[in-house]
């Protein structure tokens, strides 16, 4: 009898040790979540352990788009965006956790996200519209992949790569990527910015060089962004 209730108990105590179902820490298992708001490039929030959670990248950094200081960076909006339509397209969104430190210093939880089975960390390098950056040990399970992605996008120079200097390792820098605007905002007849009014109705105008300009077909070609302006248009970037 002893023996029995000896058992019993030892299994109580191993049922009170198991896992929640979410955490995959260890090892390269992953958990079903559901994406609640898409902060910017990088950031999302879920659904975790029945709260809601803010969730920070590994391993990647895209341009901020309401930053304190930086307020938002040129191609923030798109790497936002892309990253919507990543999750919103997916059937199923997963996380993974590395073998490190769960949350950063902003109580962010920290992990790989994929889009029915795809890296989405991945494909936001392949596209440029992200860097490889802050690379903690042992946080770095797909580093060498990420690396490689980047490169591609490196290049083809595209998105964030487009602009020489502008993708940093401390950063971006914004003053690199107006420079290479100013070039191409020309009064010489070489007017090349396309004014393009969606379906909503919303008059957008799209620089040479950003994402969205090969796919746009244009209403209107102005030469400077204040010609657009003046005709009502706002930024793609906005």
């Amino acid at each position: 009898m002893k023996t029995f209730i000896l058992v019993i108990t030892l299994l109580l105590l191993a049922g009170c040790n198991l896992p929640d179902a979410t955490d995959t820490g260890g090892t390269t298992d992953r958990a079903t979540v559901e994406v609640t708001e898409v902060i910017d490039g990088d950031t999302v929030k879920i659904l975790y352990e029945g709260k809601e959670t803010t969730v920070r990248y590994l391993l990647v950094d895209t341009p901020e788009t309401n930053h304190p200081r930086f307020g938002e960076q040129p191609l923030g909006p798109e790497a936002t965006e892309r990253n919507r339509e990543l999750i919103e397209q997916a059937q199923r969104i997963e996380i993974e956790f590395d073998v490190g430190d769960r949350f950063d210093d902003y109580d962010r939880l920290l992990a790989y996200l994929y889009a029915d089975g795809d890296s989405i960390q991945k494909q936001l390098l392949e596209e440029g519209y992200a860097r490889v950056a802050y690379v903690f040990p042992p946080n770095t399970r797909y580093i060498d992949d990420f690396r490689d992605a980047e490169s591609k996008a490196k290049d083809a120079e595209i998105g964030i790569w487009e602009y020489e200097n502008y993708s940093t390792d401390r950063g971006f820098n914004e003053d690199a990527y107006r420079h290479k605007e100013t070039d191409i905002q020309t009064d010489d007849g070489d007017c090349r910015i396309k004014g393009n009014i969606n379906r909503s109705g919303n008059k957008i105008y799209h620089m040479p060089g950003t994402p969205s300009y090969e796919g746009t077909n244009p209403e209107q070609w102005f030469c400077t962004e204040q010609q657009a302006r003046d005709a009502g248009f706002r930024s793609s970037r906005q």
